[in-house]
């Protein structure tokens, strides 16, 4: 593996010049992401088209943006401002906690406090809106209130993540496709960037309810079997890990009023375990989340369709075929709460 198939993409100069000319400044993160200064969210007045094409472009290469906001953004701010990206409208799939602003059915509020927000959500890797063939395009996170003591994001590169993968695993997991397990959709575990060009891996490991491969010599396809699957999400878990010690994903701890937008199709996400511990150990910690229509559909290839019956009989013979909640759990006691 050479050292530079893990590379991220630095900003570019062009694209940072033209932010800056409109007032903002964008400087990486390390090593991922990007901090963006200067935009004012809190305006009814968005940034121009060419400086959000231009964020929205560091987010495909970089996989975030954080806004860095002086000032404190209202619901719809952040509504608003997750509607510059991707399909340009929210998409929410979410349930409504009582404690939500106005009841905005678009705000998926989480705490580690269940009367003021949802707990426990996002503990194990995943992307966003896995269950739908155009899964989101981004999502937002708007940090209402940090712990005290810690509790932010895990994110990594999913690009960079295929290429730190074996050659050999490389062409066995572009034979691959995930069967939702609440939904039936599928998703293959390999695809090609739409912005970027880059392949990126893909693999929800709290929702997932099977593994279709596409036989290398042969026509057909089979179920991956139980031993398979599990040494297939350790391998994808590991693989996400490594990269905050290899360069390609970060422990994003969040300040006061910090906005973040992810492309969902670049980088997966979890929560880190401090942001689930109780508030007497950490303080209390209150994130919102919005989701974005997505652009288009995550199709699977090898002329799989883009639904199978989860909850019937396996159309490809023995093996895991699980539907329904978290779908097949891959070890014994972790938390895998969607």
């Amino acid at each position: 593996m050479k050292t530079d198939e893990l590379s991220i993409a630095p900003l570019d100069p062009a694209r940072a010049a033209l932010i800056e000319k409109n007032g903002g400044r964008i400087l990486p993160l390390e090593p991922i992401g990007a901090e963006v200064h200067g935009i004012n969210l809190t305006s009814d007045t968005p940034p121009p088209p060419d400086v959000v094409e231009a964020l929205e472009l560091e987010m495909a290469n970089r996989g975030f943006v954080v806004f860095k906001n002086e000032k404190p953004l209202d619901v719809d701010d952040f509504l608003r401002a997750s509607c510059l990206w991707g399909g340009k409208a929210l998409h929410s799939t979410h349930g409504v906690h009582p404690a939500t602003p106005g009841g905005n059915q678009h705000i998926f509020r989480l705490s580690n406090d269940r009367r003021i927000g949802i707990p426990g959500v996002g503990p194990q890797w995943h992307n966003d809106g896995s269950f739908i063939p155009a899964t989101f395009s981004h999502s937002g996170y708007h940090i209402i209130r940090p712990a005290e003591n810690g509790g932010g994001t895990y994110f990594a590169h999913q690009g960079a993540a295929y290429d730190a993968l074996p050659e050999d695993r490389q062409e066995f997991w572009c034979r691959l496709s995930s069967v939702n397990s609440a939904s039936g959709v599928v998703h293959p575990i390999v695809h090609v960037h739409p912005i970027s060009g880059r392949r990126c891996i893909w693999l929800h490991l709290g929702m997932t309810g099977g593994v279709v491969e596409k036989l290398k010599d042969a026509d057909g396809y089979r179920l991956l079997d139980a031993d398979e699957l599990t040494q297939l999400c350790h391998e994808y878990n590991d693989i996400l890990n490594a990269g905050l010690e290899d360069g390609y994903a970060i422990g994003y701890e969040y300040q006061e009023n910090d906005c973040l937008f992810i492309d969902n199709l670049t980088v997966a996400h979890r929560a880190s375990p401090q942001a689930h511990l109780p508030v007497d150990e950490q303080g209390l910690r209150i994130m919102h989340r919005s989701t974005v229509r997505g652009v288009q559909d995550l199709s699977p290839g090898f002329d799989l369709p883009q639904y199978l019956n989860i909850d019937g009989p396996s159309p490809f013979g023995e093996g895991v075929w699980k539907g329904g909640g978290i779908g097949f759990r891959w070890e014994e006691g972790i938390p895998m709460q969607n």
